[in-house]
């Protein structure tokens, strides 16, 4: 069976959805184990036909893979009618997948809705009571925006439901809510990317000359949301006065951005590394770009495309952001094979979270609008493709290795607009591990620490610094350091001009195998930052001092000061 949803509106952007014949989506009703929430033999012997593959510990549902060689979809089915049948199971439902993705998406029994600005609060409540459709909340993003849900058990009717709301007139926006993994942008192989450096007893010359930035400017001041998984803020590289700024869960639904644990599918590690990249202290182990800029940690561990994902920007916006993170997006194919299907993949930005985007980019800094930069991903694929990185407000940004040459996983496209160093996994064989960042205290996160029995930890004994963080996951917090420097220097920027200004400080790199044309290149965008470059050109860019009329009577006495 076949789906389809449009983003963007009745002639928008549409994506197919197909149902995934080996795959189960399973919820309990008291706890996140599907184990213990099993009591007859018959059922648990039908469990170890499956495995699980994926956790959305946001709507507390796991996905099981049917291992069947043959008839996977009469075993799938034959395992949901036992699941059922547990009065521990609230829920064994059918899973659809994207195109020819292996991944799995969920799909709710909610609805983002977008009524026309012109239509009253009474003609928005006659057309939810027409649908039997409850009002969960109005959202901020837009005019006349609304997350809402359809009757319990609808199961795939919600898609025929979305199909009768977007064809009424009063109706410009309308989608199910699709939930799906999210990759970070991590890619696996001492701060040489802030400065020219010896790692290993070697000169690295591929930095973004951020420490020569630092005389002019460190980001007093701005503040950086980070949007990622959970952020170690107790970490003594977050830990100077003020330095932290409303933080939020916004899966969790708390004022508390810190780590959870949640499985051994996911893992709260890749927050706090690029925290760190962005704006670390420096004054214990590691410095982020901009350490003096001020982080808003946001922990989004929720799937791609949930309304969590919209409200993390929300919440940036209303909370002070200066300028917003996102080291994430839609899965990529593997880069290192490039039959992997997913490289042509299209996945589009839902309306609720592009919209939220808009929000604050045109509602954020008092209406000076928040900077947003996006990883561009680590499949070496067209970032085209990702309407995450691709949407045209954002900067998508590249990896460079320590070379100064592209990194080999990194995406390229029209969309990239810059580059920033980040780790590499050749060939040639990197000369340096990675990019030097903070890591989650102790035994905990990338580094488990020489004190925990591990004789190779890739970082400090203690185990509070990573020296292998990479991937455009790095490379994005590094740009968004970079435009902290920036707004301090010149707090009246708008997104669209910082963006200008960093087309602008970009230095051309690997001129004979980056494909310039017109200045501009696939793999490196308009080139790699120059940090220093980059806060000239925002001081250059202030707003002139209006000139005090000159009186042409005669000038008056000064007045004494009393003393």
């Amino acid at each position: 069976m076949a789906y389809t949803v449009r983003f963007g509106g009745k002639d928008g952007t549409k994506i197919s959805l197909r149902e995934a014949d080996d795959l189960i989506a399973v919820r309990t009703r008291l706890g996140p184990s599907i184990g213990r929430s099993v009591r007859t033999r018959a059922v648990a012997r039908a469990l170890g036909e499956t495995e699980r593959i994926a956790h959305f510990p946001e709507v507390g549902v796991e996905v099981l893979r049917v291992r069947a060689p043959r008839s996977k979809r009469r075993t799938r089915d034959r395992i949901r009618r036992s699941l059922k049948k547990e009065t521990g199971i609230a829920f064994a439902g059918r899973v659809l997948q994207l195109g020819r993705s292996p991944d799995p998406v969920l799909y709710t029994e909610n609805l983002f809705v977008k009524f026309d600005a012109r239509l009253n609060a009474q003609g928005v409540k006659r057309v939810l009571r027409r649908f039997h459709l409850k009002p969960k909340r109005r959202l901020k993003q837009a005019r006349n925006a609304w997350f809402v849900g359809a009757k319990e058990g609808i199961g795939f009717d919600i898609f025929r439901l979305y199909e009768r709301l977007l064809a009424l007139p009063e109706v410009e926006l309308c989608h199910p809510e699709l939930v799906r993994r999210v990759a970070r942008r991590r890619a696996f192989p001492q701060q040489w990317h802030l400065h020219k450096t010896r790692v290993k007893g070697r000169v690295i010359n591929a930095h973004a000359n951020v420490e020569s930035a630092w005389r002019l400017s460190k980001g007093k001041g701005v503040v950086i949301a980070v949007i990622d998984d959970g952020v170690d803020v107790d970490h003594e590289e977050f830990s100077s006065r003020r330095k932290i700024v409303a933080p939020r869960d916004v899966t969790g639904r708390r004022n508390d951005a810190r780590p959870v644990f949640s499985g051994i599918l996911q893992s709260d590690d890749h927050g706090t590394a690029c925290a760190g990249v962005a704006c670390a202290d420096g004054r214990f182990g590691a410095s982020g770009v901009a350490p003096g800029a001020r982080l808003m940690p946001i922990r989004l561990n929720s799937g791609l495309g949930s309304m969590n994902e919209a409200d993390a920007f929300v919440w940036a916006a209303d909370h002070g952001a200066d300028v917003i993170s996102c080291s994430w997006g839609p899965p990529d194919g593997d880069w290192w094979d490039p039959q992997d299907p997913l490289h042509k993949e299209v996945a589009p930005i839902p309306d609720s979270t592009r919209l939220a985007i808009d929000y604050a980019m045109t509602r954020g800094r008092g209406g000076k609008g928040c900077t947003v930069i996006w990883a561009a991903g680590n499949g070496d694929e067209s970032v085209d493709n990702d309407g995450y990185a691709s949407y045209p407000p954002v900067i998508a940004v590249a990896a460079t290795n320590d070379r100064n040459k592209r990194s080999v996983y990194s995406d390229y496209g029209k969309a990239v607009w810059c580059a920033f160093p980040s780790d590499d996994a050749g060939p040639p064989e990197p000369r340096t591990p990675g990019i030097w960042t903070t890591d989650r205290s102790g035994a905990q996160g990338y580094n488990p620490g020489r004190l925990s029995g591990n004789a190779a930890a890739p970082g400090d004994r203690d185990g509070d610094y990573a020296n292998d963080f990479g991937g455009t996951s790095s490379a994005c917090p590094g740009v968004a350091g970079v435009v902290a420097l920036m707004l301090e220097e010149n707090p009246a920027l708008t997104p669209p001009e910082v963006k200008d200004l960093l087309r602008r400080c970009a230095r051309k790199i690997d001129r004979a195998g980056g494909r310039y044309k017109n200045g501009r290149s696939p793999f490196y965008g308009w080139g790699r930052l120059d940090a220093r470059r980059a806060v000239e050109l925002a001081r250059a860019a202030k707003p002139a001092r209006k000139a005090s009329r000159k009186k042409t009577a005669r000038k008056k006495p000064r007045r004494r000061p009393r003393r």
